[in-house]
């Protein structure tokens, strides 16, 4: 087969070379240049069609006069999969998920491909394992894999021809580093390779109705290897999140075009593998025989679902010059800020202090509304004394010392309900309208208020 004809674009300032130099000419840029298919013989399937749109041209339209359907989805058989999902996959849809080496991604896709296979048509192909090496896994797993279709190839033609021959409703591709094109002379796991792949893939999934899901790796810093355009190709972008060394995975969706972003699914890895968990609020919870200083629960929000947290805290002097600040599962630079407004509102200082945040559990709370429960942590960890037994806080803190609301405060408060807490110390814009039975609620607008109604508690 003809090599297809190539070039070489800078990916910084798009500009153009016939081969391949350390250093864009235009920019001079170093190691910005990646090889791009420019003109593909006329027998390789991504000549003249590769370019084409994906439906045929339809009328300008006004808005109000196209009807807006639900897109319908097909579950997987793991509830925690479908949630992190939106509901389940969609047809024609292409999903991206990664994670570090091990944690668990081809486990769990294998158990959701044998759950389908059992109604529909699969396949799993596998660029990384020999056939008998999954057979082994599916073996160990007690997975049902009879009706389960397996293809071990990373060349990208020759998994096109399988996709069109075989016509399956849901192919796994394990991994999209794996896979090489033809068209192409650079190595498998290349910019221009991972590209190129995924854009094919992504078409027959648009084209065909099948739904894709690729495997991608990751890098030191935990982001997907590969071209960023990566994640923009697909509709779903899912990380595994989690300690190798933990029995617990949690599988964070970033981006989803037919469902919300932020959802979480919280597995356990077990013998069988990965099974979901049912009161995942269990897990970010530590289970203390009395109450200890330092520690404060907190309701977060993960996409639909409100999860208990436990906030610790630990406050020492410090024997440096300067005092360390250490977050683990919360932003560092927030810690900072907080810890200014402590003391500019609160009269509270601990620029002599050593503090250590930890979130529980490995959870990564990104939202502000953990900000009261780290400062009442804090505050706790400096008295040595613990905060009043079944409290649970959430607010954000503003630079002026003002407690701002928290989305979603109603659901927080009835989850926290529900697992037995019987104070919470929340803002006042989040004061429900109904009152919430077994709970007392405390509403406060400044951070200085809110030290001086728990020691009212007290």
């Amino acid at each position: 087969m003809a090599k297809a004809r190539t070039s070489f674009v800078c990916s910084e300032c798009g500009g153009v070379a016939s081969r391949w130099s350390g250093q864009c000419p235009d920019c001079k840029a170093w190691n910005t240049m990646v090889e791009t298919v420019v003109d593909a013989p006329g027998v390789n399937r991504m000549s003249q069609t590769a370019h084409k749109a994906l439906a045929q041209t339809a009328p300008v339209l006004s808005l109000k006069d196209i009807e807006a359907l639900d897109v319908p989805r097909f579950g997987t058989g793991i509830e925690e999969f479908d949630r992190v999902l939106g509901g389940g996959l969609v047809a024609g849809g292409v999903v991206l998920i990664g994670g570090d080496p091990g944690i668990g991604k081809s486990t769990l896709l294998l158990q959701a491909l044998a759950n389908l296979a059992a109604t529909r048509n699969t396949l799993y192909v596998s660029g990384e394992e020999s056939g008998a090496q999954i057979a082994l896994r599916a073996r160990r797993l007690s997975v049902d894999s009879a009706e389960l279709k397996l293809q071990a190839e990373i060349q990208l033609e020759k998994i096109l021809g399988t996709l069109a021959d075989l016509k399956p409703e849901v192919a796994v591709i394990d991994s999209i580093q794996t896979l090489y094109s033809d068209a192409l002379t650079s190595a498998p796991g290349s910019v221009a390779q991972v590209r190129e792949c995924a854009a094919q893939l992504t078409r027959v999934a648009k084209q065909t109705g099948v739904t894709i899901i690729l495997v991608g790796h990751v890098t030191k810093e935990g982001a997907l290897a590969g071209p960023r355009v990566l994640e923009h190709i697909v509709d779903t972008v899912l990380y595994f999140e989690g300690d190798t060394q933990s029995s617990f995975r949690l599988v964070r969706a970033i981006k989803n075009r037919f469902g919300a972003v932020n959802e979480l699914g919280v597995f356990a890895m077990t013998e069988k593998g990965l099974k979901g968990v049912s009161n995942p609020s269990a897990l970010f919870l530590s289970q203390h025989d009395s109450q200890v200083p330092g520690s404060c629960v907190m309701v977060t929000q993960e996409g639909t679902r409100p999860l208990l947290v436990e906030i610790q805290a630990l406050v020492d002097a410090s024997h440096l010059p300067n005092a360390r600040r250490l977050s683990v599962g919360l932003e560092q630079n927030r810690l900072a800020m907080l810890l200014a407004v402590l003391h500019r509102h609160a009269g509270i200082a601990a620029f002599d202090q050593d503090v250590f945040i930890n979130a529980v559990g490995g959870v990564k709370i990104t939202e502000p509304a953990a900000d009261l429960a780290v400062l009442l942590a804090i505050n706790s960890s400096m008295r040595n004394k613990p905060l009043p037994r079944g409290l649970v806080v959430f607010g954000e803190v503003g630079l002026a010392g003002e407690i701002r609301p928290a989305p979603r405060g109603q659901e927080r408060l009835r989850e926290a309900a529900k697992l037995g807490f019987s104070v919470a110390v929340i803002p006042k814009a989040n004061v429900p309208k109904q009152k919430i039975e077994g709970m007392t609620i405390v509403a406060v607008e400044r951070i200085d208020e809110a030290f001086t109604k728990l020691r009212e508690l007290d």
